[in-house]
């Protein structure tokens, strides 16, 4: 794409009293419509790079694909912002239930319950709970997921997350939405046959009641982040089977949910 993830604009900075003129990097945002099976579906406002990974991720988190195969046709018209899909199969109760949506890079108002119709089609507890991670795994994933995002690092405008093992990352995304970051790498997996059993999602920013939904829709059964989990999402977390670190720094982290699968714990 000839869209950049940022861009250098002109800002008045003040320091120490001080007021000048200054370059900053700002990151960009970049609308993209989903238009699937000759219906529009969705308005996704993302950061511009690995558009093809978001909208397969975006699309089989809604329920509407179960896997890569299930897409027909996927192309992207850079001028009008499209991404145009055909799937291999039409469900009538999507046609029903979905109309067209705007998706901001914010996640938007809070659920109050996870049972919405895709959701809890969707959406399935995390059976296994084989130990994974040790406390310095935690520690050490998280250094390595900080360290592999230019954007974020430049801008402080971006959100990043990452799906690794034991021995480090698989892939790492970036993005203005926090759900777009996930998505970008839900698709990615799909698209390359990549096994989540044994994998970990790693994550920038707040785990919100949608970014647990998202990770339990991808299947992982963790996720570290540097910041805190809501309520609703350490309510969903107990319910999925999912275990939940957060507030990841400076040698410290808590075990919100589901600590069976942390080693250290015996």
């Amino acid at each position: 794409m000839d869209q950049q993830m940022q861009v250098t604009n002109k800002v008045l900075r003040y320091e120490n009293g001080v007021v000048q003129l200054v370059d900053d990097v700002i990151v960009t945002e970049y609308p993209i419509t989903v238009i699937l099976n000759n219906q529009e579906f969705a308005t996704l406002v993302c950061s511009p790079e690995h558009i093809e990974e978001l909208v397969v991720g975006f699309l089989a988190s809604e329920g509407i694909i179960r896997c890569y195969e299930g897409i027909k046709e996927l192309h992207f018209i850079e001028t009008t912002g499209k991404a145009i899909v055909t799937t291999h199969r039409v469900n009538k109760l999507d046609e029903m239930f979905h109309s067209k949506r705007y998706v901001t890079s914010c996640c938007g108002k809070s659920r109050q319950s996870f049972y919405f119709y895709n959701d809890a089609r969707t959406v399935k507890p995390i059976e296994t709970r084989n130990k994974m991670l040790s406390i310095e795994d935690c520690f050490r994933l998280m250094e390595m997921m900080q360290r592999s995002s230019t954007i974020f690092q430049d801008t402080g405008g971006a959100h990043n997350a990452a799906l690794c093992d034991r021995n480090g990352i698989v892939v790492a995304r970036t993005d203005i939405g926090r759900h777009n970051a996930l998505d970008k790498i839900y698709g990615y997996c799909l698209k390359h046959s990549i096994s989540i059993e044994d994998k970990v999602i790693v994550f920038s920013g707040r785990i919100s009641s949608e970014v647990l939904l998202k990770v339990a829709k991808i299947k992982c059964g963790i996720v570290l982040s540097k910041s805190a989990p809501t309520e609703l999402a350490v309510r969903l977390a107990k319910e999925l089977g999912i275990t939940v670190v957060g507030f990841i720094r400076n040698k410290a982290l808590n075990i919100y949910t589901n600590p069976e699968r942390i080693i250290d714990l015996d």
